[in-house]
């Protein structure tokens, strides 16, 4: 069965329990075989909000990446996360993105893998290193760890 790499983050309500409650309920949709520590990060882009906790889960799943996707969308929503209207990168209480399925590269109006702008993001890629040092990025063939290393060096 493929995995799939899940980015957690949450700034509004009880965020531990959230994400707490968020990797529950994908242990629904296959086997969650590692989540990352919680790591508390300051906002990116909208900076005007709280601080946010984020994390990792690598999930194997027989769910296609489309299916996967609504599943994780359908999550966000029990969660109270209302997308529409919403101010770009502003507060939520659950957001799940889907970075990795298997080496897949996918480019539709709804999924795009690798997720677009994963390697450009230390919230992202500080939880999955620590839980998936050696998956490689299909596009850009490096290991999470070595794209992490990247952007730490930079800094």
């Amino acid at each position: 069965m493929p995995l799939a790499a899940i980015a957690l983050g949450a700034n509004l309500g009880a965020r531990e329990q959230t994400l707490r409650l968020a990797v529950d309920a994908l242990r629904t949709l296959g086997e969650v075989v590692a989540v990352s520590t919680f790591f508390d990060t300051e906002p990116v882009g909208y900076t005007h909000q709280p601080r946010f906790l984020n994390g990792a889960a690598v999930l194997r799943t027989a769910l296609a990446p489309s299916a996967l996707l609504r599943e994780l969308l359908s999550i966000e929503r029990h969660h109270g996360r209302d997308r529409t209207g919403a101010v770009p990168k502003g507060p939520r209480t659950l957001d799940l993105d889907l970075l990795l399925y298997d080496d897949l590269i996918v480019e539709t109006e709804a999924l795009v893998l690798p997720h677009p702008e994963m390697h450009r993001r230390t919230f992202v890629l500080q939880p999955l290193a620590a839980i998936a040092p050696d998956w490689m990025h299909p596009v850009l063939h490096q290991s999470i760890a070595g794209l992490l290393q990247a952007i730490v060096a930079t800094a």
